[in-house]
């Protein structure tokens, strides 16, 4: 409702307060207007004989026009005050501000650009705000206006056609700009003292300085002259009481030469220094309340281009990175104590983990400039530090720095009254006075021993001197240089006297900046089908698989394991006539495998279908969520018919480990659904509920992509290597050969198998696959009488292959169709490979049947064959020589499936696209909680196709639920202000793209799905819910299954801060860990029990109070995880405990996200702690505490229930109920219980007479059995 009526405000009604000019100049350079312009004029002069023209006529008009016009006013009236400069209303600075703001969106979004540009410009409004008395003598309260107009200034400038939305190439500007320039000395020859003006070069006349040298000069009444004849101003008259020092402004604004986007970006140092992460302007404070804006590029639907899209992610992404590092920086100069000396020198009283002092710094290299750049090639520095007086654990830390890590070198000068004066900036307190960053090449030992962690030669460094070689950034010491060639700076690289590193996970923006810097300064490539939905323009739908081209669809489907029978396809297509194909007529429904013929679906005409923001759109296939949600999409029209085709899966020889592994899982509808739409070309978003299978869904459209298109390579990116390993665990038990799978980057040591499926891993695997392959051939060589020595390398495998083994299968073939009326017992006698298999495990002929016992040699023959075309791929190992090559052709040629992380891909784009790496599909899980660059980054890994000059790119599969957590963002005004907190996923579900959504849960009981089920649209059931007895029996010992339990004060203390935003609650923290203890003495694995929380101070305190009260008791042990509610997001237990600390404000449990995810982690028990007198009256949380609320707010117990309970959860427990008042009956109840347990235990010691002992906190005593039903399961994927 409001953006069209805001839309008709920015129209093309507006253009009627242009000067005649003006006007006239863009409607000839844009024919397509003058129809509609004449539109516009002939309805102008209909309301003109009205007595009372609509208000909504004139808005269209005149309201942008004098809403400049009034900020023009306002500004003009601002003076100064007598005694104070930077004395200015509030009221007024507000208003410039927010209307500044309010240019800057309509500049920066297409629609509203389109013709409000023109209407900016020709009120001058940049001129005269750059020239006004506010901006010029507005002090401190002018900060915040003059960083605005500079980004009004950008978007002003912006390379863009506004009518056509397309980019403008660097060749186009330029010779956009000679043609303006061109345009201005036509001008200027017919003044006098302009000549040479006209006559000049044209790059000697488009600078600033040459611009105001030549009309600075002039009386304004001439320059007024050539502005009018520009179309510049209205009339001559107009430009005359503006006065000459605007109308200079206006012509140097105007004409001037501008630096490309790009070159100022690669100008740009990628590292902050000493005053950027502490200048409130740039980067803002973290109490950000949203009560006044901010200079910050936003992440709004739309961009006006690719490189917008990228400017504006690049700007966010630097200044969250250097907010944190800004925080880093703070707690290890704290830690460190520095204090200044007798001598004027600098020491340090304290210890920091993450910094050293420096002993040495020296520069050993500076490289030349390339040609056509100021800036040096390189520059080198090495960097000595010591290990001496660390402990064990840190030194470790510090030894494992390795090649492309950042570290920051800082310059310390202590002052006399260092820290006493907090009420100063942290950078003048604590004497910091020069922060540089820098990447490791190389970590040298005293010994001279190289350390890089990426090369085979790597020595182990021994001793306690460490000498890094340092990579500078090349940008800052050019500016650096010419700041001390200058002398406004001495040489700060002889006074480095700290060493800092950061965390490795947190530690990757340098490499992510400089990706996004290379997709800004190359060619960039993104599939047509995908660019104006990534942009947020046209059609949502239109990367949907429904609305590409007929040809670029797939009609036919290899579903392969998909189904597990015919009636799961009946089930799966509920809206469709599923029929066998003619084979199968006799009424027999084959098991599977089965390829499925599903006819191409004409979209509905628009007019029966929903509306996508006001643009009617084609409707989605009726199986679809978006067609099931849109009813007024159906038609009358024919069911669709499916035809079904089941085939038999080949089994490539007689051994077990040649039976194809096939999938058990029955997808539901939705699931199927969405695995036809990854199988189809185009954009494909999932939306996965908790429990919803997301994982096991995208694990089936790898495993149907890789069969159904085997020459295809397909990228798995995720956010955590815990969903990364997830999805690999799953996919290493599907149809697919491990040798082609590869994992990337860190964590694949978490892998629950022990095989490696690192680049090195699946190197060593192939190698050691070879040898085994050449003795299956040299034993197939003896069985055949071949004398050669067939299984000496691959080569000669080959040769061996189409000599002898290739022409006896064929000789077989022909004698078996000759001899076939001799029977079954032929194949028998003639197959010529019966010795090989003769380690069979079974019979390979029975003689029963030809047609069974050919099919049989036909497999062995199969597992023949297998065994020289892998010998084939290992060809490429034999002849690379090197791990390095032999690892970059596993990468680039070899792999078909290859999974990452998002920050893995950023960081390792360059390096990626040197090897020429190419993919046809991207399957991105977690999507949701990546941040909207990172997900961007993985689209673009790879150069465009040499033969079409376009992107391989053929599928984007993003999964995930905007739901949940988004991506995390630590400075409050990028997360709420610029949204830098928004995914690319959740972008996507804003703007209307057709997303599936999985509608059927089987992670929980339906009473704890019940609580966070309001937020998903028709989120069912599984049928296991039902079904399953975990879910039927009660919670051992607990009367409820879930229960919010109300904590009240422990000493008069709720919750304490002892750090800012540290906050913890012992009184929770106690009573989380005595339920805990009491679940173990009811015989509950600790693996099936997890404590969460909403903050990393109870988050500490906890782990403190287990560490303290039961983790080294056998009897109790450890929870399987003790984490925050954000880290154990895409985790899940049986039992969850949740601790929601606060007792003075909600806190941001507020966001609803984060209690989705808080309460959707357990599959059979839920027990949240929390005070509710503060959580049941926030109007967010109510449709969640509203069911918490309906049972009682004291832990109800049974301790006389054991583990062997057969009570049903819908049963009320007859008696042996306790009500527990508060964490101090709690902690009685479960010492009197662990006394008792003890005291059993003794006894059965003492009479058994041997000393029994337990087997780790997670076993339980002999007499406490586990809970029944299936095994635990491990914390996995939703």
């Amino acid at each position: 409702m409001v953006r069209p009526e805001v839309l008709r405000l920015v129209s093309l009604p507006m253009w009627s307060t242009l000067n005649p000019r003006a006007l006239s100049r863009h409607l000839a350079s844009q024919p397509q207007l003058q129809q509609p312009w004449r539109s516009v004029q002939k309805r102008r002069k209909k309301e003109a004989k009205l007595p009372s023209p609509p208000a909504s006529s004139r808005h269209e008009k005149e309201f942008i026009p004098n809403l400049l016009k009034g900020f023009l006013g306002a500004l003009d009236s601002w003076e100064p005050a007598s005694n104070d400069v930077d004395c200015v209303s509030d009221a007024l600075a507000r208003f410039l501000e927010r209307t500044l703001e309010l240019v800057i969106d309509l500049l920066a979004q297409l629609p509203t650009r389109r013709f409000f540009h023109a209407v900016l410009l020709d009120c001058h409004l940049l001129e005269r705000a750059i020239l006004s008395k506010f901006a010029t003598e507005g002090g401190v309260q002018a900060a915040l206006f003059k960083q605005l107009l500079k980004m009004v200034d950008f978007y002003e400038k912006f390379e863009i056609d506004d009518h056509r939305g397309t980019a403008v190439s660097d060749a186009d500007m330029k010779a956009l700009r000679c043609e303006q320039l061109q345009s201005l000395q036509r001008a200027a020859f017919r003044i006098d003292g302009l000549q040479d003006f006209a006559l000049s070069n044209l790059s000697a006349v488009d600078s600033a300085a040459a611009l105001t040298s030549h009309f600075g000069r002039l009386h304004p009444a001439q320059i007024a002259q050539i502005a009018e004849a520009l179309g510049l101003l209205h009339s001559a008259e107009q430009g005359e009481q503006l006065g000459k020092r605007f109308l200079v402004q206006l012509l140097v604004h105007r004409y001037e030469r501008r630096i490309p986007q790009h070159e100022s970006i690669g100008q740009l140092p990628l590292y902050p220094d000493e005053s950027m992460p502490w200048d409130p302007a740039i980067v803002p404070k973290a109490e950000f309340r949203g009560d006044t804006c901010l200079a910050l590029p936003k992440l709004n639907l739309q961009f006006l281009t690719l490189n917008d899209y990228l400017m504006r992610n690049f700007n966010l992404f630097r200044l969250e990175a250097t907010y944190e590092i800004k925080e880093d920086i703070e707690d290890a100069v704290q830690r460190l104590q520095p204090r200044r000396h007798l001598n004027g020198e600098t020491k340090f009283k304290g210890w920091a983990r993450m910094a050293l002092p420096v002993q040495e710094l020296k520069l050993f290299k500076v490289g030349k400039p390339f040609l056509g750049e100021a800036r040096p090639s390189e520059v080198r520095a090495e960097c000595s530090v010591t290990l001496a007086g660390c402990r064990a654990e840190v030194a470790q830390e510090w030894t494992q720095l390795r090649r492309h890590d950042v570290v920051f070198l800082l310059t310390i000068d202590s002052p006399i009254e260092n820290g006493k004066d907090t009420a100063l900036p942290f950078a003048e307190r604590s004497g910091l006075r020069c922060v540089r960053g820098a990447e490791v090449v190389q970590v040298v030992d005293e010994e001279g021993h190289v350390y890089t962690g990426e090369s085979e030669n790597d020595q182990g460094l021994r001793g306690n001197l460490r000498k890094l070689e340092l990579q500078l950034d090349t940008a800052q010491y050019h500016l650096d240089a010419q700041a001390m060639a200058e002398g406004r700076a001495g040489d700060i690289y002889q006074t480095f006297n700290v060493l800092l590193r950061r965390k490795p996970k947190e530690n990757n923006f340098k490499a992510i900046l400089d990706s996004i810097r290379d997709l800004m300064t190359t060619p960039l490539v993104v599939p047509d089908w995908l660019q104006d939905v990534l942009l947020g323009y046209g059609d949502p739908a239109g990367a949907a698989y429904w609305n590409l081209p007929v040809d670029q669809r797939v009609g036919s489907f290899d579903f392969y394991d998909t189904f597990l029978d015919v009636a799961h396809i009946r089930d799966a297509f509920p809206q469709a006539q599923v029929k066998l194909s003619p084979e199968c007529a006799s009424g027999e429904e084959l098991p599977p495998p089965y390829r499925l013929t599903i006819p191409f679906e004409t979209p509905r005409p628009e007019s029966e279908c929903a509306t996508a923001h006001g643009k009617q759109v084609a409707a989605p296939p009726r199986n679809s969520q978006a067609h099931r949600d849109n009813p007024s999409c159906e038609t009358s029209r024919a069911k669709l018919v499916i035809l079904v085709e089941p085939y038999k899966a080949i089994v490539a020889g007689p051994y077990p480990e040649d039976a194809p592994r096939m999938n058990p899982v029955r997808f539901t509808a939705m699931q199927v659904e969405a695995l036809r739409a990854a199988m189809n070309p185009g954009l494909t978003v999932v939306i996965g509920p908790p429990g919803t299978g997301k994982t096991d869904t995208a694990v089936q459209m790898v495993s149907n992509i890789h069969h159904t298109f085997p020459e295809q390579r397909t990228l798995i990116i995720t956010h955590s290597n815990q969903a990364l390993n997830d999805v690999f665990e799953k996919l290493m038990v599907r149809d697919i050969d491990e040798r082609y799978m590869l994992r990337l980057g860190h964590g694949e040591e978490l892998l629950e198998t022990e095989k490696d499926f690192s680049r090195q891993g699946r190197v060593n695997h192939m190698l050691k696959r070879r040898l085994e392959l050449l003795v299956r051939v040299e034993i197939l060589g003896k069985t055949l009488d071949v004398p050669a020595d067939v299984g000496y390398t691959c080569e000669t495998a080959q040769y061996f292959y189409l000599s002898a083994v290739l022409a006896r299968w064929e000789s077989f073939l022909d004698q078996a169709k000759r001899r076939r009326e001799e029977g079954a017992s032929i194949i028998a006698q003639l197959f010529p490979f019966m010795d090989f298999f003769s380690d069979a495990p079974q019979t390979l002929f029975y003689g029963d049947f030809f047609d069974a016992d050919m099919e049989a040699a036909r497999g062995c023959f199969l597992h023949i064959q297998r065994i020289f075309e892998e010998l084939e791929e290992c060809r490429a190992f034999e002849l690379l020589r090197s791990s390095y090559d032999r690892g970059n052709f596993l990468l680039t040629k070899h792999a078909k499936v290859i999974a990452m992380t998002c920050t893995h891909a950023a960081i390792k784009r360059r390096d990626l696209i040197a090897l020429n790496f190419q993919y046809d599909n991207l399957i991105m899980e977690e999507a949701a909680q990546i941040m909207e660059i990172e997900t961007f980054i993985p689209m673009v890994l790879q150069n465009p196709d040499p033969t079409t000059g376009r992107s391989r790119l053929k599928r984007v599969v993003l999964i995930g639920d905007h739901q949940q957590l988004p991506p995390v963002v630590k400075n409050l005004a990028f997360q709420k202000y610029s949204k830098l907190d928004q995914s690319l996923f959740a972008r996507f579900v804003r703007l209307g793209v057709p997303a599936v959504q999985l509608d059927k849960q089987g992670r929980a009981r339906k009473a704890i799905a019940d609580l966070y089920r309001w937020r998903y649209n028709a989120l069912g059931d599984l049928p296991t819910v039902s079904s399953d007895p975990r879910f039927a029996l009660a919670v051992p010992g607990f009367v409820h299954s879930f229960q919010l339990i109300d904590v009240g004060d422990l000493q008069g203390v709720g919750e304490s801060s002892p750090l800012p935003y540290y906050i913890q609650n012992l009184a929770e923290a106690e009573y989380v860990v005595a339920t805990f203890m009491y679940m173990r003495l009811k015989g509950i694995p600790a693996s099936r029990i997890s404590i969460i929380t909403t903050y990393n101070g109870q988050k500490d305190l906890i782990n403190d109070v287990v560490a303290q009260r039961c983790s080294s008791s056998p009897l109790f042990g450890s929870p399987a995880k003790i984490a925050t509610t954000d880290k154990f997001q895409g985790q899940q237990n049986d039992y969850i405990l949740l601790s929601l600390v606060r007792t003075k404000s909600v806190g941001h449990i507020r966001d609803v996200r984060r209690l989705v995810v808080s309460i959707s982690r357990s599959r059979l028990g839920l027990y949240v702690f929390c005070r509710r007198s503060l959580f049941e009256n926030c109007v967010e949380l109510r449709p969640t505490f509203g069911q918490l609320l309906e049972r009682p707010d004291r832990l109800q117990l049974m301790p006389a229930e054991c583990a062997q309970t057969v009570r049903k959860i819908v049963d009320d427990p007859a008696s042996g109920v306790v009500v527990v008042d508060d964490v101090v009956q709690m902690g009685e109840i479960v010492r009197s219980m662990k006394a008792a347990a003890e005291a059993e235990r003794q006894e059965v010691e003492m009479a058994s007479g041997e000393q029994r002992s337990y087997d780790g906190p997670d076993a339980p005593p002999d007499d406490i059995e586990g809970l029944p039903g299936a095994p635990p399961q491990d914390d996995d994927e939703d």
